[in-house]
């Protein structure tokens, strides 16, 4: 499916319904607010101010969202009055997305709206997001994973039709290792430090992990920061606040991998093609198995970890810890097209 089949699936799935949308101002939730404002018959977003996003996120999201001409309602709470937040758990993610959708699952009832909408695409399903379990217990709907859309797809159409977005909204929480209680001292020094870097070198994408008072940096462009007048005046300032070392990770930081399959020759059988994807996360068989039934025929078996797929003359294995493999297939996007249909039905 190109990227115009994707947009149709899109803009046909939206008409004429109401819908609440929740918007950060990143580029899939923009996306999606810009094509439901344009189809859906009524269409509200909402953005949870969860006490840990940086506050130029806020900001950023009104003038999106008035540029794009939809309505934006801003829910101001403060999670760290939860304690099963403030921990920080290893599915702390789990429990952000699950008091979020909450309140938009109440906008979306008090106010008649037919069901609530994210932009989760199908290359978010490739990542460890623990959140996405929240999307099927709340009867939240992806539009852009049921239209296929990935991280990439959704940038091009931006650029495409001009339309500016957040290229880094993530929550200040996510900067701090899991069971590392979050506290709004370390919230608040990470936010003055990211500002801090972004004000001096102009990049938009920056990252200060938290290690227990170790600050990491990540940048989107490392030349940028490499200065040894800037480096020593970013380390004296940081340290001013509490951090008691400052390193520079100079990886830099990326976003998600676009390369959403890989070749696997088949040595002694050249005529047969395989590709191969690993989830960095476990998949629930029984449950997924289910789902993949209205795709083909499906073998599972608990006790192997292992189920396999009959469809379209092809052959799909997934493995319980992660791992997919595609059989019988033509070529690299004949593989990535399967994969796009069966991502939706794997559950964790």
């Amino acid at each position: 499916m190109d990227v115009k089949e994707k947009m149709d699936d899109l803009r046909k799935y939206l008409h004429g319904k109401k819908v609440v949308i929740a918007f950060s101002g990143g580029a899939d939730s923009t996306l999606l607010a810009s094509v439901a404002q344009e189809e859906a018959q009524d269409a509200l977003a909402v953005m949870v101010d969860n006490g840990v996003i940086p506050a130029e996120c806020v900001d950023r999201a009104e003038k999106i969202a008035q540029k794009i001409g939809i309505k934006l309602s801003v829910v101001h709470k403060n999670f760290l009055d939860d304690p099963a937040f403030k921990i920080n758990p290893p599915n702390r993610c789990y429990v952000c997305k699950l008091n979020m959708y909450q309140e938009l699952d109440e906008i979306a009832r008090t106010h008649q709206y037919d069901f609530v909408v994210d932009g989760t695409n199908i290359s978010d399903l490739l990542e460890n997001r623990p959140g996405i379990k929240v999307n099927l217990e709340k009867e939240v709907k992806m539009p852009l994973v049921q239209s296929g859309f990935t991280s990439q797809d959704v940038r091009n159409i931006l650029k495409e039709w001009n339309i500016d977005y957040n290229p880094s909204t993530t929550c200040l929480a996510t900067r701090l290792s899991t069971g590392e209680e979050i506290t709004l001292q370390k919230i608040n020094r990470i936010e003055y430090a990211e500002n801090l870097i972004k004000n001096t070198t102009g990049m938009e994408v920056v990252r200060v992990r938290d290690q227990e008072g170790l600050a990491r940096i990540e940048v989107e462009d490392v030349d940028k920061i490499i200065n040894k007048k800037l480096l020593h005046y970013i380390d004296s300032e940081l340290r001013s606040i509490g951090f008691k070392r400052v390193t520079l990770d100079i990886t830099g930081y990326k976003d998600s991998n676009e390369d959403i399959i890989i070749y696997k020759p088949c040595t002694h059988e050249k005529n047969r093609i395989m590709f191969e994807t690993d989830l960095p996360y476990h998949i629930n068989l029984p449950d997924t198995c289910q789902e993949l039934e209205s795709w083909g025929e499906v073998k599972c078996s608990q006790e192997m970890g292992v189920a396999m797929l009959e469809m379209e003359g092809k052959n799909i294995t997934l493995f319980a810890k992660g791992k997919i493999v595609a059989r019988k297939v033509k070529d690299r996007e004949d593989a990535q097209e399967l994969l796009v249909k069966i991502l939706p039905c794997i559950r964790r």
